[in-house]
């Protein structure tokens, strides 16, 4: 029996559930999973929900826990998790066909050549991009970025359970469990740039390049959509299988529709579904549910600088072991950073009375607006080429 997967942090429930809820529309034998990186609501039961399995972090087999948790944002660690959902969904169930997806994926049609491809290879990637952009312009939006974030997008992943499967999964875990941090100064973008390595390590992998996979606005400049939501998703003339709202929450992903759909209606269409699908399954209260791990067990914010500093310093963790716990004034990384840590160093970002979400979704909008930067950059080069070639 084949499963799947998603990984979420409590506010992430209702689009887990819409995701869920989709999936069961096609294959309803296929045992769906949630992963959660955080404290569960306490009404939330999982015979209540359309799930056939909630596993908490605490369940997975990750080395002192607690420490390992507090390195990790709230991204970092819903995607460090994933190899070792993988390995503990296999060793659960005996599973041999497993999917990923990230919660922000609906599916719209069947996933059949999908799992047919997972007999034939053990590995199923798909690229952010499959066909190379013709302008300057989506270049820079797309292909650049992929080069910063990664050649293959891991809002999906397919993994079978054999020996080629189980030793992608054991070298990929690891790397995660070390190295899965958002340092694309330092060559990393959480679990995403190490799938680059793919193709050189691990030969029986399969690129999935259908046009209606793992759909997004960064392949939406060479992928035409056409249909209705009521007749079905049309992409290159081909079925819509799952579509990625990356960036929804952000803006991101409205802004960056907005400029490559053109004078196609149906991703609108299937845009306000998403948002009316959202809302009903719980979006307006449930999307505000605080992360657990932002704060120590005080009520004290966690910032990044704090975070970082006891990432990189092996001493802080032997010393701390569980850096959340601040009871004990002398056996407190809280107490000690505020001890040894004078304030002009602690950074400049005010994440200490920053909420973790809202920190990721600032994030992301200078990513956008970095974009959008080097986008206006070179069309402002193009007008004083123009303005240079008429005059000289």
């Amino acid at each position: 029996m084949p499963h799947a997967f998603t990984s979420i942090t409590a506010n992430y429930i209702p689009k887990a559930r819409v995701l869920a809820h989709s999936l069961k529309k096609y294959h309803p034998d296929l045992q769906f999973h949630v992963v959660v990186c955080d404290s569960l609501p306490a009404y939330m039961r999982v015979e209540n929900e359309p799930f056939d399995a909630i596993i908490q972090i605490e369940e997975l087999p990750i080395p002192d826990k607690e420490s390992w948790i507090f390195k990790h944002s709230l991204v970092e660690l819903c995607t460090a998790v994933k190899g070792f959902a993988f390995k503990e969904i296999i060793s659960r169930h005996q599973a041999e066909k497993i999917f990923y997806f990230d919660p922000d994926i609906v599916i719209l049609s069947s996933l059949r050549k999908l799992l047919e491809r997972l007999d034939r290879s053990s590995l199923l990637l798909t690229p952010h991009q499959t066909v190379p952009e013709q302008s300057e312009e989506a270049v820079i939006d797309n292909e650049i970025c992929s080069l910063k974030h990664g050649i293959y997008n891991l809002g999906f992943l397919g993994v079978r359970s054999n020996q080629e499967g189980m030793r992608f999964l054991h070298w990929w875990s690891d790397r995660l469990h070390k190295y899965c941090y958002d340092d694309k100064a330092g060559g990393l973008f959480t679990d995403q740039r190490w799938i680059d390595l793919v193709p050189a390590f691990f030969p029986d992998f399969c690129i999935v390049r259908d046009a209606g996979c793992n759909v997004a606005t960064w392949n939406l400049s060479n992928r035409k959509a056409t249909g209705t939501m009521k007749s079905g998703i049309m992409i290159n003339g081909e079925p819509l299988v799952f579509f990625h709202f990356s960036g929804v929450d952000s803006g991101d992903q409205k802004i960056m529709l907005k400029k490559y759909i053109g004078s196609s209606l149906v991703l609108k269409e299937l845009r306000h579904w998403y948002d009316g699908e959202c809302s009903k399954w719980g979006q307006g209260k449930e999307s505000l549910l605080p992360f657990a791990y932002a704060t120590y067990d005080n009520g004290e914010s966690i910032s990044a600088h704090e975070r970082l500093l006891y990432r990189s310093r092996k001493d802080l963790q032997a010393t701390f072991s569980d850096p959340f716990k601040t009871s004990d004034v002398d056996a407190s990384y809280y107490h000690w950073y505020q001890a040894n840590v004078p304030a002009d160093e602690r950074g400049s970002g005010g994440d200490n009375d920053t909420p973790e979400s809202l920190r990721i979704e600032l994030f992301r909008c200078r990513e956008e607006l970095n974009n959008i930067h080097n986008s206006l950059t070179w069309r402002i080069m193009r007008i004083l080429d123009r303005i240079y070639r008429k005059f000289v």
